[in-house]
């Protein structure tokens, strides 16, 4: 892990001797005694920070040494910010030593110092403490406390929120709250610098105010917030900015803290509405808690506001910011950095009024209109899709209670997003965000969600690795007995998607013909109108259109230089666990009608497969397992689709290009085929299933392979022994015919060497297992017994229960009989 020269370094660290040690604390203290810090000091402090924490116990400083290492926390130089920080992190505080730097220099917090108090607070009473001392760091006066040790307090209040809400009371929930008031709504108008009014005795006192600019701008007429511009800001301008950005979460958290007043919000919310509902005059009464705040000229609030307590007053403050907000991002931006801006700034407006509208379920109709002018304003601009899923949020939490059309907002999100933005990574994250977010409410009240899972799809064909995760969480969501068919079939195909989205993109940047060059096969196709409607296909937005199409092996053929493209290989590698997901939730939604359309379109789709390599073995391996889940819980199903599994088993091309699948599809039939299993099973059935088995049998066993091919596996030959063998124990007439082959197949045997069978090894056991179905069927009864046991001995499988005697007495049993 480490190189020869460090672990060297760690050593000594480990090594040093207590009286060095005490030599060394005494040097550095004088280091740090001197005006000047220097690179002796430097290698010093970092020579200390790897003594301690090279050691497993936790070392203490001297107290002298430990006053000058918290000195440097307030540094003006970074670098011993941090060094001192990450020394005093490694240390134990003397008993009322740090609580006393936190009372007496809180104004002189720093990132670093902020970093080492959080770490340092050992439990929930000291976090309150903290932040107790935080907040009247934050009541005081601006004189008394610089801004800049305000704007590092936020961020550790911020932090405590994310980690311990709960050590919060609802006195810290209160100045903080009126703190934030104040800092959004009261910051001052005017720019730092003003313009100088010019003349000889130009100086300081002689210029003039200038106030701070929209965007686009024009001067700034009404209250200050993030979106507004100048030469330089001031201390409560720069709170402001730091306020919105916590107010979310801090409007998340003190909801999910302070619940106990509900009913005193109730009556407050209903006294807000009645006032706003009354009042139509707007006056300037409404004034900060702080000295020398500044009330806008132009959108002055309601003095009923005052009356409510600091929570609802924040609600109504943020409102009317993310409202400003909303407003100031219709001005054409002048750079495009604060173009950026503008949308990062929607986002956080549209969610705040969100988190807002779920606590104050009065301000939904007051925020509609604005919400409902924003989507229209945006709705045909692509850009901004990440400002238009906050949107959708808010439409899905509050939609229903305003009683408004969703409908277009639906449309874009599973319309347009998908089919036009699928290359778009981070819209991708937050849109699959969005909807695991909100499964169950989409599942309930947008039907459109289910229909759209073709569009969504691309999402995943286009960056599997990414999203898949996101998609074994969602396909549960999508698979209905309505949807069940043509999903099969779409995540079969998410190969060809992968390659048809690759070849959409490649389209519009390359040229139609490349002169000296070769071009590709697939995008020519792709342009070309024949096969137009194969891509289309794919590329659809809803299901619905059709399960599949008739041409699968045309499109397989046109995009057969595809199957090496990473992305494709990617895309492919994600489709067997999807069907995994998609066959363990089938069976909870399906009926038995469903359940054997779905084994059709496993036997169909096992041959009409995109061919990548591994990729149509793995999806055998899956069929082969679901299908005998399939047929285990419904038994019946084997009578129900017996044409299909005849047709398949019968075609001896199976054997060598399906092995796994066409193993299981055999095991079913000799497995299921019975009367006990369904009593539609004749003896007619039993009949033409056994003589579809023998002929492939028959034929594999009496031929060499076909050219190309290997030889059928050992597992495919005596699956087929037995379950010939079991279909003869059902129908007596057929045991003669089975005694027939094998007595053959062991006289072939014996003679040497066969075509069929390549390994030595495996011949021998494919005869041993011959002679034991040979012996059985010399005794029909012993033999329907053995190979096809009733329920009621399988069931139990004593022989296997480590918890009764039946294994120990079998494995003794064994032993006795067998030859020492």
């Amino acid at each position: 892990m480490y190189s020869h020269g460090s672990e060297s370094l760690i050593k000594q660290a480990r090594e040093i001797q207590e009286s060095e040690l005490l030599k060394f604390y005494s040097r550095l203290v004088k280091l740090l005694q001197g005006k000047e810090l220097g690179h002796e000091t430097v290698d010093s402090l970092q020579r200390l920070h790897l003594i301690l924490s090279a050691n497993k116990y936790t070392r203490t400083l001297p107290p002298e040494l430990l006053k000058r290492v918290q000195s440097l926390l307030s540094s003006s130089a970074e670098q011993f910010q941090v060094l001192g920080s990450a020394v005093l992190r490694e240390t134990v505080p003397l008993s009322g030593q740090e609580v006393n730097y936190n009372q007496e220099n809180i104004s002189q917090l720093n990132s670093h110092a902020s970093a080492l108090l959080l770490s340092q607070a050992g439990s929930r009473a000291d976090l309150s403490s903290l932040c107790a001392q935080l907040l009247r760091s934050l009541e005081s006066r601006q004189s008394e406390s610089p801004a800049q040790s305000s704007k590092h307090t936020l961020p550790i209040l911020n932090t405590i929120l994310t980690h311990s809400p709960e050590c919060l009371t609802e006195d810290h929930i209160t100045a903080l709250s009126k703190k934030l008031v104040d800092w959004l709504r009261y910051a001052s108008i005017t720019q730092v610098g003003g313009a100088s009014s010019g003349g000889f005795f130009t100086g300081p006192r002689s210029r003039q105010p200038v106030p701070t600019a929209e965007l686009d701008g024009t001067v700034s007429g009404d209250f200050f917030t993030v979106l507004c511009v100048g030469q330089g800001f001031t201390d409560d301008q720069w709170m402001n900015v730091y306020s919105f950005s916590m107010l979310r979460h801090w409007l998340l958290t003190y909801h999910s803290v302070s619940c106990g007043n509900s009913t005193i919000d109730a009556a407050n919310r209903l006294q807000l509405s009645l006032s706003l509902s009354h009042s139509h005059s707007f006056s300037n009464d409404d004034r900060s808690e702080v000295d020398g705040s500044v009330v806008s000229m132009v959108s002055a609030t309601s003095s009923s506001s005052r009356l409510l307590p600091p929570k609802e007053r924040l609600r109504e403050k943020a409102f009317q910011y993310c409202q400003r907000l909303i407003e100031q991002s219709d001005r054409k931006a002048l750079k495009r950095t604060d173009t950026d801006l503008q949308k990062a700034c929607l986002v956080e407006a549209v969610c705040i009024l969100d988190c807002v509208c779920e606590e104050d379920a009065s301000l939904v109709y007051r925020t509609f209109p604005c919400i409902k002018a924003l989507f229209g304003r945006l709705s045909s601009d692509l850009s901004f899709a990440r400002v238009l899923l906050p949107i959708a949020q808010f439409y899905l939490n509050h939609g229903e209670m305003a009683a408004v059309d969703c409908e277009s907002v639906w449309k874009l999100v599973f319309g347009q997003f998908p089919a036009e933005l699928f290359n778009d990574h981070f819209l991708a994250h937050e849109l699959l965000r969005f909807l695991r977010r909100n499964l169950e409410s989409l599942q309930l009240r947008v039907p459109q969600y289910i229909q759209s899972f073709p569009n969504l799809l691309k999402f995943l064909a286009w960056d599997s690795p990414a999203v898949v995760d996101d998609f074994v969480d969602l396909l549960p969501s999508l698979v209905t007995a309505g949807t069940a068919v043509e999903l099969l079939h779409t995540l079969l195909d998410l190969p060809c998607l992968s390659a048809t989205l690759v070849l959409q993109v490649r389209s519009t940047c390359l040229p139609i013909s490349e002169p000296g060059g070769r071009g590709l096969l697939s995008l020519d196709a792709f342009r070309s109108p024949n096969f137009r409607g194969l891509f289309l296909f794919l590329l659809r937005g809803e299901a619905g259109s059709g399960d599949t199409i008739d041409r699968l092996s045309t499109l397989h053929e046109l995009l057969a230089e595809t199957a090496d493209w990473p992305r494709v290989v990617q895309c492919a590698q994600t489709v067997p666990v999807l069907l995994h997901i998609f066959f363990n939730t089938v069976i909870t939604v399906a009926d038995e009608k469903l359940l054997a359309h779905l084994i059709q379109v496993m036997l169909e789709r096992s041959s009409l497969l995109l061919n990548i390599p591994k990729y149509n073995t793995e999806i055998h391996r899956v069929f082969s397992c679901h299908l005998l889940r399939l047929c285990k819980l419904h038994p019946s199903l084997v009578v129900d689709e017996s044409h299909e599994l005849l047709e398949f088993a019968g075609t001896t091309a199976n054997v060598y290009s399906k092995e796994e699948i066409y193993t299981h599809v055999v095991w079913v039939l000799g497995e299921y085929l019975s009367v006990s299993c369904d009593s539609r099973c004749s003896v007619s059935l039993i009949t033409s299933c056994f003589e579809a088995l023998e002929a492939v049998l028959f034929e594999i066993t009496s031929s060499p392979p076909p050219p190309g091919a290997d030889c059928p596996a050992p597992r495919v030959v005596t699956t087929l022994m037995s379950a010939l063998a079991k279909l003869a124990s059902r129908s007596h007439d057929l045991i003669p015919r089975v005694s027939l082959f094998l007595s053959k197949l062991r006289n072939v045997t014996r003679s040497g060497s066969v075509a069929w069978c390549a390994d030595e090894e495996d011949l021998v056991a494919i005869v041993m297992r011959g002679e034991e179905l040979w012996s059985l069927l010399k005794a029909p009864g012993v033999a329907q017994s053995v190979l096809t046991p009733p329920p009621h001995v399988t069931t139990p499988q004593w022989h296997r229960d480590t918890n009764v005697a039946m294994p120990l007495r079998l494995r003794a049993l064994t032993n006795l009989t067998h030859s020492q």
